[in-house]
């Protein structure tokens, strides 16, 4: 998402579903929600590309991404868009809370 840097409104706060629509299947993610998922799906060095990339491609501070992909970890939808991620996601998120 180029030209977003607000955190709220512009391009990268839209909630237009990307694919079929209700018609069509089961409603789709957003464009956001891919992006979340793709930026997550990749490899980082550690945390400071990460958050560069995330206030550059998103949009978005890295707080309210955490959030939302917090949130998608929940979503059905995400699951069976990228299985692989959201699982890996979902595991270390219950290790870190059995740890507390």
């Amino acid at each position: 998402m180029t030209g977003a840097t607000a955190e709220t409104g512009g391009p990268g706060d839209e909630r237009e579903p990307v694919g079929p629509g209700p018609d069509e299947g089961s409603p789709q993610l957003t464009a956001r929600d891919e992006a979340v998922l793709a930026v997550e799906r990749r490899s980082w060095p550690g945390p400071g590309p990460k958050e560069r990339a995330i206030r550059e491609q998103l949009g978005i501070s890295p707080t309210r991404y955490y959030q939302l992909l917090n949130a998608l970890l929940d979503d059905p939808r995400a699951l069976a868009h990228d299985p692989v991620t959201v699982n890996r996601l979902r595991r270390i998120r219950d290790a870190r809370r059995t740890r507390r």
